[in-house]
């Protein structure tokens, strides 16, 4: 069957030129002009994928990226004009899979596109676990002694990818390009910001110790 994505672009040459690549490519898709339809089908169909400008008349791209999270997790890749590191960062935080700067060769946006089928795939289904805590992929849920703890975005993700790897010690640069990519352009104390926020969230809350630090390395998740 073949795998359906919403494109959310209101300029039509280019969303016509885009569709028609993403057919050839043997994917269903389905487009909306502006935001507010674009978050409407969203919401309705049963969609692999959404590829979602941010500046869309009737609602922005960022504003249906949020409301679209409260309720699905399905992997959202941002079109945008805009190539400033802020814009990025916001929409990656506020729950974006990935992002492609206008204008851009086709052959990288299929890229992303299947990156980012990949990484769906790789979720569905998956359950991981420390001590008492245990993070529901599919369900974007994570509970610590039985008790959902409300996370970012970025924080989910932060998390993951430490459980993913338990027990092995991840450097700040190893996580800077595995959860905000290889080409984010910041500081790496971004990493070591996150990591408090999922501390204060979870160790401190909950008087536990998972999330350590291995001084001058990184990072790693251990049980007690």
């Amino acid at each position: 069957m073949a795998e359906r994505i919403l494109l959310v672009e209101d300029e039509e040459k280019l969303a016509r030129m885009v569709e028609m690549e993403l057919k050839y490519e043997g994917y269903e898709v389905e487009k909306a002009f502006d935001g507010r339809t674009g978050l409407e089908r969203a919401r309705s169909g049963d969609f692999d994928l959404v590829l979602l400008d941010i500046m869309l008349p009737q609602l922005s791209g960022m504003e249906v990226l949020r409301r679209l999270r409260r309720e699905s997790q399905v992997p959202v890749i941002m079109l945008t004009a805009r190539d400033s590191v802020m814009d990025k960062v916001s929409g990656l935080d506020s729950g974006a899979d990935d992002y492609i700067t206008k204008p851009f060769a086709i052959e990288e946006l299929l890229a992303r596109i299947r990156a980012a089928l990949r990484g769906k795939g790789s979720r569905d289904g998956q359950i991981l676990t420390a001590g008492e805590l245990s993070m529901d992929v599919e369900r974007h849920q994570v509970t610590v002694k039985g008790r959902e703890v409300e996370l970012t975005k970025k924080e989910f993700d932060l998390l993951r990818h430490l459980l993913e790897n338990k027990g092995r010690v991840l450097s700040r640069e190893m996580l800077l390009d595995s959860v905000w990519g290889f080409d984010f352009v910041g500081e790496t104390n971004s990493v070591d910001v996150y990591i408090r926020f999922l501390r204060s969230k979870i160790d401190e809350a909950f008087g536990i110790k998972l999330i350590h630090t291995v001084r001058g390395v990184g990072y790693v998740i251990k049980e007690e």
